[in-house]
């Protein structure tokens, strides 16, 4: 009777065990799954501006038109704030909100972004990093991509002013992906004016220690208003 029991358990056992590896291996092949070859757009430094195929659409409306000008009008209108846990919030309050493009960063980006967006395909998306030393030696990044589907706008956003380091002079040499940051705050995303925000996706990259956050603008409707995205 014992070892009909232990017989038992034995395959209920191995029966877990096969499900969380073909879990898991289902898991890992999405994580990996490529987005193809880049096409370089603008580079200076440790700044790029490129092309790459869009593993969430195909069918994107690229290319598109949006001036220098319109893009960085949308790209003030972006705020950024830590997240803080309920007990942080009564103790310290609500965080500060803060523009996730400072100007210089809009400066560079904007005929940049402009650029892509005009030979794009319909399969690929505009990726860009942005990257600077800090006083105090650490090296400070933006990462993100965006295209244009119907009448939204998707600009996603996995590191906005990222601090790494302090490392080696990073001025001196050129990497093709970043450092992870020793403490990678997550953070929260919005558009403001909010009105013209159709929709917010928050969420994490398995393994890594990227976040995603996803916003969905009315653009035209945002760039045609009376009140635009905010400038300052």
């Amino acid at each position: 009777m014992n070892g009909g029991n232990i017989t038992d358990n034995q395959s209920v056992a191995w029966s877990v065990r096969a499900v969380l590896i073909a879990s898991l291996a289902m898991v890992i092949g999405c994580v990996s799954t490529p987005v193809g070859p880049q096409t370089t757009i603008y580079k200076s430094g440790l700044n790029h501006v490129y092309l790459e195929t869009d593993p969430d659409s195909s069918s994107n409306d690229h290319p598109t038109q949006l001036t220098p000008s319109e893009i960085g009008s949308l790209l003030r209108g972006v705020r950024v704030w830590k997240h803080r846990n309920v007990f942080h919030r009564l103790y310290s309050g609500e965080p500060e909100r803060t523009r996730a493009f400072r100007n210089e960063e809009v400066a560079e980006l904007a005929p940049a972004l402009s650029k892509a967006l005009e030979i794009a395909s319909a399969d690929q998306r505009v990726s860009f990093h942005l990257s600077h030393v800090t006083d105090y030696g650490q090296e400070e990044t933006t990462t993100g991509w965006l295209s244009i589907r119907g009448k939204l706008l998707y600009l996603d956003l996995s590191e906005v002013h990222d601090r790494h380091g302090p490392g080696p002079d990073i001025s001196k040499y050129d990497r093709e992906m970043p450092n992870v940051p020793e403490e990678a705050p997550s953070f929260h995303a919005t558009f403001e004016p909010e009105e013209y925000l159709h929709r917010v996706r928050s969420g994490w990259k398995l393994f890594t220690a990227n976040q995603r956050e996803e916003l969905q603008i009315r653009y035209r409707d945002a760039l045609e208003a009376p009140t635009k995205a905010p400038k300052s």
